[in-house]
């Protein structure tokens, strides 16, 4: 999938705990959780601007598009 969830990596940047976080927004962990992990295929605006709220960042740093064709490097070969 081109898009990439990077909640792991800024919970940890802050030092938030899973369950800290869950409390906060008001989900529950084992909803984050697969946020977290993205086995997930859409996420509400509601819950991500409290994700962002809470983690004191913007959507971007959680976020991100990637080319999956410049991803897989066995695409250059075929050319």
């Amino acid at each position: 999938m081109p898009i990439i969830i990077n909640l792991d990596q800024v919970m940890a940047e802050k030092k938030v705990l899973l369950k800290d976080l869950a409390n906060e927004i008001g989900i529950s962990n084992v909803n984050l959780s697969k946020l977290k992990t993205g086995k997930v295929a859409a996420i509400r605006f509601s819950t991500l601007e409290a994700i962002c709220k809470a983690l004191n960042c913007q959507p971007g740093d959680i976020l991100e598009y990637v080319n999956e064709e410049s991803r897989n490097p066995q695409n250059e070969h075929e050319r």
